[in-house]
This record gives structure tokens, C-alpha cells and sequence, in this order.
């Protein structure tokens, strides 16, 4: 597999929404997050990003296929869902640079795009400057969740290794539909920084 790695900013990320799109509902249907996503939503949630002129995408592409990608946007940038817990506990949002997700089809996990994701992020915060901290959120499932694999292992040391912090305290929750649910539920959420 020879996959390259394509980045693009703002609204010029408007051919390949459906792909980021069907990609975000695909990966995030296994464990941990087990969300039930639609497209409906998903065009309304990339928007938020390629409605930023700051915003980056990280595309991974295995010719003309999209197999993986990654987001970033200034938090400023972000809803007030967002941007809140880091209000709450005296951070300005706009020495913030968020990471909204990077997902990658199974197939090409263990190849380096991961860390590419992350430093290709890192390295435009950078570029753009003014940015303090890069940060993430990430679902917190019990271990004893019915639904986690036995094979699964959480991303924490990855996470670790690219110099990424968890704080406790800066948490919120958001809410989505499990796969094999009927409703939208509240999921508990933390967020993960690191000093630029």
C-alpha cells in the first residue's frame, strides 16, 4: 500500500466531506465511541471546519481513496460546547489549537500515519502561531463495558509517546446514539494537551 498524505485548509476541504464524513461513521462505530452516526449530522459537523479559514485537513489516500484522516481548528474557532470547559477553568480558547479526530480504516493502522496525523497538525498550530497548547478529547468507557472487544487497547500510551497530558479536570460530555440504541445519550469526555 503507498498512501499519501494530502493537507488542505478551510473551505478547500469541500470535495471530500462525504469522504470524511463516511469515514468519521465507519471508524467511530467500533469501540470506544460505538457511534451511530448519519450523514446528515456528519455534513453539519464538518462544516464547523470548512466554515474556518484556519482549519486544517489531513487526508490519508491510497490513490484516490480517502483511508484516512485528521482535523484542527482554532478553538476560537469552535462551538461554545467546545470551547466552554476550557472557559470554566481559565484557558483562552484562543491560544488553543483543537485536533477533532483522526481516523484511520484498520487496514493501514501501524504504518506511521497516525504519528504523521498528529505532527502534520502540530507543525501548522505552529505555523499559523499564537497558539499556546494542541489538544484533544476522547471518550471515557468503563472496562468493564459490555461492548469492549477483548483485543482492545486504549490509545493512551500513543497518545503519551506524542507528548500529550490528560487533564482530568478539563472534562464535558457530549451526546451521540450508540450503536444498537434508540436515543442520543451523554458521554463523558476528556480532554488531552500539550504545550507547543
Amino acid at each position: 500500500m503507498t498512501v499519501t498524505i494530502q493537507t488542505l485548509t478551510g473551505p478547500d476541504i469541500g470535495p471530500h466531506i462525504d469522504d470524511l464524513a463516511h469515514l468519521r461513521i465507519e471508524v467511530f462505530r467500533s469501540f470506544p465511541y460505538l457511534y451511530d452516526g448519519d450523514m446528515a449530522y456528519e455534513r453539519k459537523y464538518i462544516d464547523t471546519y470548512s466554515r474556518s479559514p484556519r482549519s486544517q485537513f489531513v487526508l490519508a489516500r491510497d490513490g484516490d481513496r480517502v483511508v484516512g484522516a485528521a482535523t484542527g481548528i482554532p478553538m476560537a474557532d469552535e462551538t461554545e460546547a467546545f470551547k466552554q470547559p476550557f472557559i470554566n477553568h481559565s484557558y483562552d480558547p484562543q491560544a488553543i489549537f483543537y485536533f477533532g479526530e483522526s481516523v484511520l480504516l484498520p487496514e493501514y493502522r501501524g504504518q506511521g500515519i497516525g504519528v504523521a496525523f498528529f505532527e502534520h497538525r502540530e507543525g501548522y498550530a505552529r505555523e499559523l502561531g499564537g497558539f499556546s497548547h494542541c489538544c484533544f478529547c476522547a471518550v471515557e468507557r468503563p472496562s468493564d463495558h459490555p461492548l469492549r472487544p477483548a483485543s482492545y487497547q486504549p490509545l493512551d500510551e500513543f497518545w503519551k509517546k506524542r507528548g500529550y497530558q490528560k487533564v482530568p479536570a478539563l472534562n464535558t460530555e457530549y451526546r451521540w446514539k450508540d450503536v444498537g440504541e434508540d436515543v442520543e445519550t451523554a458521554k463523558p469526555m476528556t480532554f488531552w494537551m500539550k504545550a507547543l
